[in-house]
């Protein structure tokens, strides 16, 4: 699906249809763009006059990492440094660098806008409110970047507000073929494959090739915007000296559901290396309770018996969490 400025969002026609979406020049009249259009410093000027001064976490690393923040060759450790300091002394490094051919790496990633930059959404925003929907902008800064291949749980509409990115993205059902690396450490906070898409060693990750071949691939132009539903793999290369970007994340489930991520960590620990007879059991066990219809599990039973087989609502969820603190714990 491809939108032209000036037309409404169809954010629910988005969510309905699941798939990647590209929102040309739906940002475009922001003044962060705008400036961006005019001049690299513009843009960055735009940014300075913005700043509340509030310490930023950011990353950096050497010229030899090529502007992809990633681990060390035995994946031991994270081949860049997380530092703090001033949204100022970013800006000031990847200026200082902006005709390098291999700068050093500097990278701010999913900074709070509200926070950060006081003002800057009620110029520079998408609407999304009128929709119902509650999602904080979040901004990243940085010069030529490769955000590793990965997966978010919440929705994510992602502008492109200053440079231009390439988006590669995979469907969920991938995840085999793009070799995740460790839960722990992560370069992002998600798991990323481990897949150098530069230059894919095919020997190492043959199953690449299947990936590739659903892969869908786009490049987004200052004031383009992309839709990626939720627990879509996506690979994003910055493309120029100075780029900037800015997204909102939103889940559509209640608050109160917890993310199911902690629900793999238990899962890894307490099933994965059991017996394959008894774990088979087990995944026959999770497709009744958990991946089947939501109410098939209870269905049989009294309404006042239920329990937890039951709708999930906040009071329900306290409990839950309330037992599995406890039994944790023992």
């Amino acid at each position: 699906m491809r939108l032209a400025g000036g037309e409404a969002l169809p954010l629910d026609a988005l969510l309905a249809d699941g798939q990647p979406a590209i929102l040309k020049g739906v940002a475009r009249d922001w003044p962060l763009v705008q400036a961006g259009l005019r001049a690299t410093r513009d843009a960055m000027d735009y940014l300075r006059g913005l700043d509340a001064g509030q310490p930023v976490q950011y990353s950096r690393g050497d010229p030899d990492i090529g502007g992809r923040p990633f681990y060390n060759d035995d994946f031991t450790r994270l081949n860049f440094e997380v530092r703090r300091g001033h949204l100022g002394e970013v800006l000031d490094g990847i200026s200082a660098h902006l005709e390098d051919p291999r700068p050093p790496t500097y990278y701010v990633a999913s900074l709070l806008v509200d926070r950060a930059l006081p003002g800057f959404s009620q110029a520079n925003g998408l609407g999304l409110e009128a929709h119902g929907i509650d999602a904080p902008a979040s901004i990243w800064i940085g010069n030529r970047v490769v955000a590793s291949c990965h997966f978010d749980a919440p929705e994510n509409l992602a502008c492109c507000a200053v440079g231009r990115r390439q988006f590669t993205l995979f469907p969920p059902d991938q995840v085999g073929n793009l070799y995740p690396g460790p839960l722990e450490p992560t370069p992002g906070g998600q798991v990323v494959s481990v897949v150098d898409f530069d230059a894919p060693d095919f020997e190492r990750h043959p199953r690449f090739r299947d990936a590739l071949a659903h892969a869908r691939t786009a490049t987004l132009e200052p004031g383009d915007a992309i839709f990626i539903p939720s627990m879509w793999w996506h690979h994003v290369r910055s493309l120029e000296p100075f780029n900037v970007l800015v997204n909102y994340w939103w889940r559509r489930s209640p608050d109160y559901l917890s993310s199911p991520l902690p629900a793999l960590h238990h899962a890894l620990w307490t099933m994965r290396d059991l017996p394959e007879r008894e774990k088979q059991a087990w995944a026959h066990v999770f497709d009744y309770y958990v991946f089947g219809p939501a109410g098939r599990a209870g269905a049989h039973l009294p309404e006042q018996a239920r329990d937890m087989l039951g709708p999930i609502d906040e009071t329900r969820a306290r409990r839950m969490r309330a037992m599995l603190l406890n039994r944790l714990n023992r």
